[in-house]
């Protein structure tokens, strides 16, 4: 049996004044955000409560910046109301259930995710799609990784997509977030829970993505702001797609190296991403990954068999240069550590690999990119 859904209602604006005009926000919200979004786009609107959630630590959420924020939360709210990227719509997720701390307790599922408010989420950028999945991914640093959540009460009630709260971007982490978005898009293809229906919305995000970094390759990254709405629409339906399909190897084994080195999520997926491919090339190349690499040859104007460096070239010479894993800091002796720590932690990915992986594929995956 087949299944594909779409959970949250989908809204989108132009601008924030737009959104303001149409959505009551009040004394009887919680805000989760950043200072800087809130002052410059909603520092008229009057909010019950308003998390800056850059008090709380930087990067990538952590189960300490959960119970540091709950602890902080005494006003009752009805409503919770995320603006920002990832970090703050993962966290903003876990408020609008009815028991969220010990957070621990919550994701080793000793305490059950049930929905008790309504949940609007607004992203800030174009890469993780959260607005559209059932997931919250924290990094448990004691245990030098990550884990995620899965539950449907994790799903927002509506995704509010403004293309306006993305000009502000650094471009780095315009490259890394939709970079992201991109592998979202790959890897839920190959997953062998896709269905049609969510290959469309990854075929259709992949090309969005790749076409936009062709432009700016073509034109400078001076002309990114006005493909903004593409990005945006393409996080949204690569969201849709990884929500029903799920992520693989390539977020597998970037967890562990993004929580030792504290590397952005994206580009720590960049890091890995054409290193996967190209296994899953050498066991198989024969099934879903081929038409996979005729559709991304189609767009980027090459042989399908040379299409992860195609991607590489492009991505290095206009979007983001990749690193070797030594020059984050990883060294020999982490590379059966880092093994491990996937093959223990991370199954709820392994399970969508294309083909399966062992332990020793990992290591040469992980040897190869060193």
């Amino acid at each position: 049996m087949q299944q594909f859904s779409v959970s949250p209602k989908i809204t989108m604006f132009k601008t924030c004044g737009e959104f303001i005009q149409d959505y009551d926000i009040n004394e009887n919200d919680l805000v989760l955000t950043i200072a800087p979004i809130w002052t410059a786009y909603f520092q008229n609107v009057h909010a019950g409560t308003v998390i800056d959630m850059e008090k709380y630590g930087r990067g990538e959420p952590t189960d300490e910046m959960i119970e540091a924020i709950g602890n902080d939360i005494v006003k009752p709210y009805r409503r919770v109301i995320a603006i920002g990227g990832g970090t703050v719509l993962d966290c903003a997720k876990l408020f609008a259930l009815k028991q969220t701390l010990p957070v621990t307790d919550l994701f080793y599922k000793k305490i059950p995710a049930v929905k008790e408010k309504p949940l609007l989420l607004i992203p800030t950028t174009c890469g993780t799609g959260s607005e559209m999945t059932n997931i919250s991914i924290l990094e448990f640093p004691q245990r030098h990784t990550k884990f995620g959540l899965a539950a449907d009460a994790l799903y927002a009630d509506e995704a509010v997509l403004i293309p306006e709260l993305l000009t502000q971007l650094p471009f780095k982490v315009f490259a890394a977030s939709s970079i992201d978005a991109l592998v979202h898009s790959v890897e839920s293809y190959l997953s062998p829970k896709a269905t049609p229906l969510s290959q469309m919305f990854s075929i259709e995000a992949m090309k969005l993505i790749l076409n936009g970094y062709k432009t700016i390759a073509a034109e400078g990254r001076q002309i990114r702001n006005s493909l903004l709405s593409d990005f945006c629409l393409a996080s949204t339906m690569a969201g849709i797609a990884f929500g029903n399909a799920g992520c693989a190897a390539v977020h597998a084994m970037s967890y562990p190296l993004g929580a030792r080195f504290h590397i952005p999520h994206g580009e720590s997926n960049y890091a890995m991403f054409t290193g996967v491919f190209h296994k899953y090339m050498e066991i198989n190349p024969d099934g879903a990954i081929r038409h996979l690499n005729e559709t991304i040859a189609e767009v980027l104007e090459c042989d399908s068999s040379a299409v992860y460096d195609e991607i590489e070239n492009l991505l290095n010479t206009a979007i983001l240069q990749k690193k070797s894993l030594h020059e984050y800091g990883m060294t020999q002796p982490m590379i059966a550590e880092f093994t491990d720590s996937v093959i223990a932690n991370q199954q709820r990915l392994m399970s969508n690999n294309y083909v399966f992986l062992d332990r020793e594929a990992l290591i040469d995956i992980y040897t190869k990119l060193l």
